[in-house]
């Protein structure tokens, strides 16, 4: 599986140490690459605009579950919740700020989410690294919750 990544000089650190403890992944890292001051939301854009052709061709496909599809997202900032409000602005995307294993376990099973977007500044390294291991490894559940996740995918008209 391809795991594209992206932070904001906040998330910098965080986002090596993920990296670093999934030598087997195939990171796709979209930046950035250094600690200088940079607009968080152009970072999760460039996650966001890959993975949004991923999960087109992942829904030609027949892939409702993006874990048995090739690709997924992680997204580091001070506070996650950034990354997390511009991320969610792409209609194929489901991005999860994930505070804890449980959350991020239940993003993937109830809310068949594909980005997981994490807080630098509040998340100690090695929680970081068990909620990515827990939000890669979950599969969604579908079923009833099936429903409720094609209606995110709907226009609200607003």
């Amino acid at each position: 599986m391809i795991v594209y990544i992206g932070c904001d000089h906040a998330g910098l650190d965080l986002k090596l140490k993920v990296m670093a403890a999934f030598p087997e992944i195939e990171w796709k890292d979209q930046g950035t690459l250094t600690g200088d001051s940079v607009d968080y939301p152009d970072y999760a854009d460039k996650v966001c605009k890959e993975l949004t052709k991923v999960e087109i061709l992942n829904q030609k496909s027949g892939i409702t579950d993006p874990t048995f599809g090739p690709a997924m997202g992680v997204l580091v900032c001070g506070s996650g919740q950034g990354m997390a409000i511009r991320a969610n602005r792409y209609p194929h995307i489901r991005a999860a700020l994930c505070w804890n294993e449980d959350i991020a376990r239940l993003s993937r099973e109830h809310n068949n989410a594909n980005v997981i977007a994490l807080s630098a500044r509040f998340t100690a390294p090695d929680l970081a690294i068990k909620m990515v291991k827990a939000f890669l490894s979950t599969k969604f559940e579908g079923g009833r919750h099936q429903k409720r996740v094609d209606k995110l995918a709907t226009d609200t008209s607003c």
